[in-house]
């Protein structure tokens, strides 16, 4: 048959076979593509492990909440070393933060709506006044606490923490244990669980509030514009540095820059001053005193008490370095007794107006950071 139209059967033969390979190098080359990066040399897809690690939000139905538990005697403990230092011991300081707990009623977990939420008489709002969902507060503490060490608190230190939380604003007793089997009933005794609010407008959707009308009535405008902002009042240079500068108080996580307050403000209209250079640090010592392994154990102590959160050993944060108490009290015989007084007692006034609470910490620990202080307070 194929010779009628002149064809030769072994030139089809090899013909056909062409287009087999072509075939199959095409379906090859389509495989690849689909499987292959869509940003080819950038990068490499997370492994399961990476997105654990940040796939951790809980949502207000709980979805992503992990198991666990934890009572509000745990969570007083974790609190008064890890929290209390700057939200105080009851939640209640306005020193560092705003304060957390307060303001809420009995009636108002009746009601889950916060009545001195619209009382302009009342002086502040707190945490507990504000938060609508219990899975918001979980899930904060979770990513966020403490400040100088995010994402350090393990699943059921959370619940603690939060059990306690509830227990400081009334809406758990003291015998309370918190888990995610019962988080879904304690979110039906929040202070402000029927505070929130959908009619303003500021997503589209007729499923939203107002039926996705903008939350305000407005035309753009570049005409007339106000050429200089007037500045009605400033914070006085006295009380702008009261609580320390600013600019060394940001956690190392994010661009926020604090502004150095140990600066007056700039004029209105001027360049922001920068934050002024970090001093130079004094070298370390090459031998701490008293010998290298007693320094080393001070150093654990330290970090394991949560010092770190407002202290470092040769700079300010929060509080004074180690370093800078160390040199300042030198002279005194007592030292190691007056320091670690001071440790467990708690201590306010003498180095500016942030006070330092009591801590709760073995004698024997107290003894020795006292001591690792006393003598130079070596890295």
């Amino acid at each position: 048959m194929f010779g009628m139209f002149g064809l030769n059967w072994q030139h089809v033969q090899r013909t056909l076979a062409a287009l087999a390979v072509l075939a199959i190098g095409a379906c090859t080359t389509l495989a690849a593509a689909q499987t292959a990066s869509p940003f080819p040399g950038v990068g490499r897809a997370a492994t399961p492990k990476e997105i654990a690690a940040w796939d951790i939000d809980v949502r207000p139905d709980f979805k992503g909440l992990p198991k666990g538990s934890g009572t509000v005697a745990q969570g007083m403990d974790i609190w008064e070393a890890k929290c209390a230092s700057c939200h105080g011991v009851f939640g209640e300081s306005n020193e560092v933060f705003s304060p957390l707990i307060g303001g809420t009623t009995k009636d108002d977990i009746k009601t889950g709506r916060v009545k001195r939420l619209t009382d302009e008489s009342f002086p502040g709002r707190t945490t507990m006044m504000k938060v609508p969902t219990l899975s918001t507060l979980w899930d904060y503490i979770n990513r966020a606490m403490p400040w100088n060490a995010p994402k350090s608190l393990k699943t059921d230190e959370v619940y603690a923490v939060t059990a306690y939380m509830l227990n400081m604003a009334d809406v758990v007793p003291e015998n309370f244990t918190l888990s995610d089997r019962n988080m879904a009933e304690v979110q039906k005794l929040m202070p402000n669980r029927n505070g929130m609010t959908t009619d303003h407008g500021m997503w589209p959707g007729k499923g939203l509030g107002n039926g996705g009308k903008p939350d305000i009535k407005a035309t753009a405008c570049m005409k007339d514009c106000a050429t200089e902002a007037k500045v009605a009042s400033f914070l006085p240079d006295h009380a702008r540095n009261a609580h320390g500068n600013l600019a060394e108080q940001n956690r190392m996580v994010g661009a926020q820059l604090g502004a150095d307050t140990t600066r007056p403000a700039a004029p209105v209209g001027a360049a922001p001053a920068r934050p002024a250079a970090p001093e130079a640090r004094p070298a370390a010592p090459t031998k701490a005193a008293g010998g290298g392994a007693e320094s080393a154990a001070a150093l654990a102590l330290f970090a394991k008490h949560n010092c770190t959160a407002c202290h470092a050993v040769d700079r300010k944060v929060l509080g004074p370095s180690m370093q800078e108490v160390a040199k300042k009290y030198a002279s005194r015989a007592d030292r190691v007794e007056y320091l670690s007084g001071k440790i467990v007692g708690g201590a306010a006034g003498a180095w500016g107006a942030i006070p330092m609470p009591a801590q709760s910490l073995p004698k024997a620990d107290a003894q020795a950071l006292a001591q690792w202080v006393a003598s130079g307070a070596a890295k």
